[in-house]
């Protein structure tokens, strides 16, 4: 039976067959190598899952797990392997497992590679499956002994498996002869895997398509996971792929002070930084544009990296602001996000879940230190918060970013700087006068309009955020410690509500 040379077999993975352009050209032979533990038999479980949902013959044969084994790993993802999922273990002949014999299991030249090739033949032709999975290349490696055996041995596979119409998947754990890209040449596409193991938190597992013959894929590394149910690809996200009209409309914040200072709100699809020293009121900020969009009738999403959710919820509380109440209600999705166990590629997938799926749009992203956390270079992090802030900004949603800085008075740093890529930046300060401790405000960007160049004192309270007059008579208040240039007095008596 001769295969439509567009037709496309679903590898069954999420997000995978995304990254392939749509899934494995039907009827050619592809490789799936990684070193163990990276996914391989799990994606080729999957692979033939899929198959099996399509009605189609599927046999997986294996020269390293027994069936058992396989059977097993399937149930630990809530899988059973139905009757057209069928696995042929390729065993040596009894007399090579007999207790005289000090052989191993695949070095026995009474096991010849031959006769390995022939029960192969012999097992397709009794069933003629559509997708076949061969596992693994390291072992046949091992019986040919030699680079022109193994070659002519893969040349003779792919030639015989392919005129007979089926897609298949050729694993190789890359235990063998690691350098050895006998292979790549030979096969119609090639995934790779690998896993990365930082020095604190779970493993990190990337994807990335090597080769695709006469098709266009998705190139770089792509962020998965393996979960009960299977492999979950996230593919790297690319903001130009995403564009939406919208209009960009002045938002306000709720404060008729904050909204002055910002030059009368912030434009609909663009990203604000709030940046200061812990305890500022960097959250409190965010959450206040939060609450003004869910009164306009949107939806709003929040991760959260720093703080546990109950102390959110109770903090917030006292301030005025019900987040709980908002996320049963369906308005508000907010997540806790584990750095340590979240990789870049997966918290993007979320973020566009929530704006795709949940319509959220408000995000709010809080804090950039622990974002940080998740990614092992600066670099990358600064191009993952490209990507995604650019995404975000086509599809009308608002960003906030928070960053805490080093330090508290005086001058401070903060440990990535994202300032160039954001289109309004609000700065926060603590300062010293007449014997207290207290809060500034500040806009030091906006791209998107004017905006007030002054400096303005705030409180949070009970009723949540005021912002006073500008401190127009203060010299020095974002260096922590100001001079006062006005009259006697307590200068900061002055109204508070605007």
């Amino acid at each position: 039976m001769m295969v439509d040379a567009e037709a496309l077999a679903s590898t069954g993975v999420v997000g995978l067959d995304d990254i392939l352009g749509g899934g494995l050209t039907a009827g050619h032979v592809f490789l799936l190598e990684g070193t163990p533990g990276t996914g391989k038999t799990t994606i080729a479980l999957d692979f033939l899952m899929e198959g099996s949902r399509q009605k189609e013959q599927c046999l997986y044969i294996t020269l390293s797990e027994t069936e058992n084994e396989l059977r097993q790993g399937a149930a630990s993802h809530g899988w059973t392997l139905d009757d057209n999922i069928h696995v042929f273990e390729l065993l040596p002949p009894e007399s090579v497992l007999g207790t005289s014999s000090d052989q191993s299991l695949l070095y026995s030249s009474d096991l010849e590679l031959g006769e390995a090739t022939r029960s192969i033949f012999d097992i397709f032709e009794q069933l003629k499956p559509n997708r076949v999975v061969l596992d693994s290349l390291s072992e046949i490696r091992l019986l040919a002994q030699s680079s022109l055996r193994y070659r002519r041995q893969i040349l003779a596979l792919k030639h015989y498996l392919s005129r007979h119409s089926a897609t298949v998947l050729l694993l190789d754990d890359k235990t063998s002869e690691a350098s050895d890209k006998t292979a790549h040449s030979i096969v119609h596409g090639v995934i790779q895997l690998e896993e990365l193991s930082p020095s604190y938190g779970a493993e990190r597992r990337r994807v990335r398509i090597v080769k695709y013959r006469g098709r266009t894929f998705r190139g770089g590394f792509h962020d998965f996971t393996i979960k009960t149910g299977g492999v979950v690809v996230f593919p790297r996200l690319r903001a130009l792929e995403h564009r939406t009209n919208f209009d960009r409309a002045q938002l306000s914040s709720g404060i008729a002070g904050l909204d002055a200072l910002l030059g009368g709100g912030v434009e609909q699809g663009s990203s604000t930084l709030v940046l200061g020293p812990a305890g500022t009121g960097k959250s409190t900020i965010a959450v206040q544009f939060v609450s003004a969009a869910i009164a306009r009738g949107q939806k709003a999403a929040m991760f959260i990296f720093d703080e546990e959710l109950g102390l959110l919820f109770e903090r917030m509380r006292s301030l005025g602001f019900d987040l709980e109440a908002l996320r049963d209600s369906g308005s508000l999705r907010i997540e806790q996000v584990d750095a340590t166990e979240l990789s870049p590629g997966e918290f993007a997938y979320r973020v566009r879940s929530a704006v795709d799926e949940s319509g959220a749009k408000t995000v709010v992203i809080d804090s950039l230190n622990g974002y940080q956390a998740a990614m092992p270079d600066e670099n990358s992090l600064i191009l993952h918060i490209h990507e995604l802030l650019q995404y975000l900004n086509r599809q009308g949603a608002n960003t906030f970013l928070t960053v805490a800085q080093h330090g508290l008075v005086g001058e401070m740093k903060a440990p990535v700087d994202v300032t160039y890529l954001s289109d309004t930046v609000v700065l926060l300060r603590y300062f010293e006068a007449m014997g207290q401790v207290r809060r500034a405000i500040s806009v030091i960007k906006k791209r998107t309009g004017a905006h007030e160049d002054t400096i303005r004192e705030f409180h949070i309270g009970k009723n949540g955020l005021t912002l006073g007059e500008p401190l127009v008579q203060f010299h020095g208040v974002l260096r922590g410690v100001p001079t006062y240039l006005g009259v006697s007095g307590d200068p900061l008596d002055q109204a508070e509500g605007a």
